[in-house]
């Protein structure tokens, strides 16, 4: 089977406009030059209804954020944790502390995603690290810390 985040890649469709990232809660607040930062390395993503974007247990390479659609976040098939929508990011936990995937999640509707790999959120760090703090508070918010 080929990694999720092979798959996410091979259906890029464009460069990412940074203005489009406003719409994504974590990216609103940065400044225009952090969005452009983020821009010129994230890829953005359609996938179908069904297609599973994080299998539990899975190494994370991605941080994805949904830009359009929605997800069900699961363990199993049946223990559905929580619904995400437009704004909200998975794989940051994975990509910022390295981490393998505590849930699955699956799209319920066709979505379009915004992605960043763990390599491009390294480069962050340089270009832009008031993006990398937004990710790593919602880590802390997430984990309880």
């Amino acid at each position: 089977m080929v990694p999720t985040h092979e798959v996410l890649r091979s259906e890029m469709l464009r460069a990412m406009d940074a203005e489009r990232l406003k719409s994504i809660k974590i990216f609103a607040d940065l400044d225009d030059e952090s969005r452009e930062a983020i821009s010129k390395l994230a890829a953005e993503v359609s996938v179908p209804e069904g297609k599973e974007l994080v299998r539990e247990g899975d190494f994370s390479y991605d941080l994805i954020a949904i830009e359009e659609g929605t997800a069900k976040v699961h363990h199993g098939d049946d223990e559905i944790i929580t619904e995400l929508g437009p704004g909200d990011v998975v794989g940051e936990m994975g990509v910022i502390e390295r981490q393998q995937r505590n849930a699955s999640v699956t799209a319920t509707s066709p979505m379009m995603l915004v992605t960043l790999t763990g390599w491009d959120v390294r480069k962050l760090r340089k270009q832009a690290p008031q993006a990398v703090e937004a990710l790593e508070n919602v880590v802390r918010e997430r984990s309880g810390a």
